[in-house]
């Protein structure tokens, strides 16, 4: 398995070695005790050609914020459909690496095995850091659910199928509200995946840890805390 690899690939290579990745992907809970869980999020800022990620994270289960920091640089691939972690994952990964805690889990806005090639950020980022990751996403990818099947109260959730397989599931996190895309990324199942979620969510419908990413992102007076005298975790 190519982990690390490089990032700056052509779409063909790129394409290749999601096919290689996905076979390493593991659906089965390998979650030990979760007192910490971190959200990421993604903003591209095409004028300036740069990609910025932002990881909140959060206590578990109290859901109180921890950490917080953003992390940019240049952006190193152009948009491709379905290689979306080849032009997000390096940015949101330098994020990550400025944690002083390491996560227990990691909950990703994007996709996890919810994609084409089974594939997407949140399990591409899962494999590189060996650590169990969700994808919550927000808008559907591939993949078709019985719509008429699904509750509309919060907590509701129904299988989302992608040529005759489970790769996630809709999940209604408010009532009468559309429901996130919930598919498990890496070292954690789809049931277990949903659990977190739920208890994750705070009456939005975005779980706590992404909302809290979502909207550091989005911050344009975050400065960022000078970095600690000592290597982090992820140094």
């Amino acid at each position: 398995m190519q982990i690390p690899h490089p990032w700056n690939l052509s779409p063909e290579a790129a394409i290749a070695l999601q096919h290689e990745l996905a076979q390493h992907i593991i659906l089965e809970d390998q979650v030990g005790e979760v007192r910490y869980i971190a959200g990421v999020d993604m903003a591209i800022h095409e004028e300036h050609n740069m990609a910025q990620a932002a990881v909140v994270l959060l206590s578990f289960p109290d859901l109180e914020i921890v950490e917080r920091h953003i992390y940019e640089e240049p952006i190193q691939m152009p948009y491709v459909p379905g290689l979306l972690s080849f032009r997000e994952a390096p940015s949101v990964l330098g994020a990550i690496r400025k944690l002083r805690q390491k996560p227990d889990l990691v909950m990703v806005d994007g996709q996890g095995i919810a994609h084409p090639r089974r594939i997407g950020i949140g399990a591409h980022l899962g494999l590189w850091l060996n650590i169990p990751t969700i994808g919550c996403a927000k808008s559907l990818l591939v993949g078709h659910y019985d719509k008429e099947a699904l509750g509309e109260e919060a907590g509701s959730w129904v299988p989302l199928i992608y040529k005759k397989e489970v790769i996630g599931a809709m999940v209604r996190t408010r009532t009468r509200v559309n429901p996130m895309i919930i598919s498990p990324g890496h070292l954690i199942s789809l049931e277990t995946s949903i659990r977190y979620v739920l208890a994750c969510s705070k009456g939005y419908r975005l779980p706590e840890p992404t909302r809290q990413a979502d909207k550091l992102s989005k911050d344009k007076t975050w400065i960022e805390p000078e970095a600690p005298e000592q290597p982090t975790l992820w140094s």
